[in-house]
């Protein structure tokens, strides 16, 4: 009984040994094979290494190809009104692009059959700031997109020039081709460069600058009747002057109509109108008197009005109070020849004996009617319907002095080596 006891008593001292035992190998073995497990090799460092490069790998997969590019960058201001904005994309397909003000007011464009290119299909606004979202796809049809933000060139960084004729009018052989700009230009030669003005007659266009607001163009000769004038003006982006840049695009046609072409003597008191040459109707007038000549010179219609008023405060002729010495508020049938108030118009107030025998007008030329303008067989009448912006009148033998070649439209006063003087290209 007693040995028993003692070999059982070995016994469990010896399972309890080879259970701590046992315990510390299970032990230590799951630590170790946690992380050869977990790495897959004996280096926890070269593990960690391929695990990353396989994590990139797959990410480049998932990364589409498409490169979008818009334009301007993002963050650019002064940018043009008309060719600036475009978003483009290489190695894909453009699938959507949205164009917004700040303000959150879309922008009509148009994705190119290709899918290649995006634009806005109108001209923006200046001083505006326009957000563009686009999204493309690759051949796998992985998806990119692109954010940018850019604001157009403000009305006090850019110029735009206000021209006459009217596109799609038709006028008199008369008419220059003249453009107000609306800052000053200092950089003539350079907005020159941007303007051209053709004609279907072959003429040579010359353009001329009056001032630093003002350039005209205009050939050696009148107009050949029946042609057709092209101006175009591909100023966007021309530096005017330090800061300001244009920002017009654009062509603009008119026609010229009929050669007609009128001769005011201020001696007979008479005015022949001529078509091509030909005198087609005399007409008895009255023009300045010899206190107020009217200017003697070429002169081109520009405004028609069948009524309109006349106040002579307007054109300095004024009473000892200040008042105009005439106020006729419905004086018919008036076409302007001057900005400073030359005009041939109607005359209802006078004596019909005038016409023809005595100037007694302020400097217009007045031609007999009927107050109301309603009278079509009147002289002024007549001359009114028979005449369109851009014919010219020639007024000689008044004794005043040549209308000056920029007091309207009257650049024809300037020989054509002194027009060629003025011009910058």
């Amino acid at each position: 009984m007693e040995k028993r006891v003692m070999t059982d008593g070995k016994r469990r001292k010896g399972l309890m040994a080879a259970s701590a035992l046992l315990g510390g190998v299970l032990v230590l073995t799951a630590c170790g094979g946690g992380d050869d497990k977990a790495s897959g090799s004996g280096s926890g460092d070269g593990g960690d290494a391929s695990s990353q490069a396989k994590v990139d790998e797959a990410a480049a997969k998932k990364t589409s190809e498409a490169l979008i590019k818009i334009t301007p960058k993002d963050g650019s201001d002064n940018a043009s009104i008309n060719n600036a904005a475009k978003v483009t994309v290489s190695k894909g397909s453009l699938t959507d692009v949205t164009m917004k003000t700040a303000a959150g007011t879309a922008v009509a464009g148009q994705i190119s059959a290709d899918k290649k290119t995006w634009a806005p299909t109108g001209q923006l606004e200046r001083s505006t700031t326009y957000k563009v979202t686009a999204e493309a796809k690759d051949s796998d049809g992985r998806v990119a997109h692109e954010n940018a933000s850019f604001t157009t060139v403000s009305p006090a960084n850019s110029f735009i020039g206000n021209f006459t004729p009217e596109d799609g009018s038709t006028v008199g052989v008369g008419m220059p081709v003249s453009i107000n700009f609306d800052k000053a230009i200092t950089n003539k030669a350079d907005v020159q460069k941007g303007i051209t003005v053709s004609s279907t007659s072959g003429q040579e266009v010359v353009g001329h600058w009056f001032n630093a607001n003002r350039l005209d163009f205009r050939p050696e000769e009148y107009w050949k009747e029946g042609s057709t004038v092209t101006l175009k003006l591909n100023l966007d982006g021309v530096e005017g002057a330090s800061g300001v840049y244009g920002v017009q695009q654009k062509t603009v046609t008119f026609k010229i109509g009929r050669n007609q072409v009128s001769i005011v003597d201020a001696n007979s008191k008479t005015m022949k109108v001529t078509q091509d040459g030909k005198v087609i109707k005399t007409i008895p007038i009255s023009a300045g008197s010899p206190v107020n000549k009217t200017y003697e010179g070429q002169m081109v219609m520009s405004e028609k009005f069948k009524e309109t008023r006349m106040n002579g405060a307007t054109v300095g002729f004024t009473d000892d109070d200040g008042k105009g010495e005439y106020d006729i508020k419905d004086v018919p049938h008036a076409i302007r020849l001057s900005s400073s108030g030359t005009f041939m118009h109607g005359n209802y107030w006078g004596a019909k004996s005038i016409f023809g025998s005595v100037n007694t007008s302020h400097g217009c030329v007045g031609l007999s009617d009927t107050k109301g303008a309603n009278d079509p067989n009147t002289p002024a009448a007549w001359m009114y319907n028979h005449s369109i912006v851009g014919d010219v009148v020639v007024v000689k033998n008044t004794g005043d002095k040549t209308i000056a070649p920029d007091n309207g439209l009257n650049g024809w006063n300037l020989d054509w080596s002194a027009w060629k003087a003025g011009s910058a290209a």
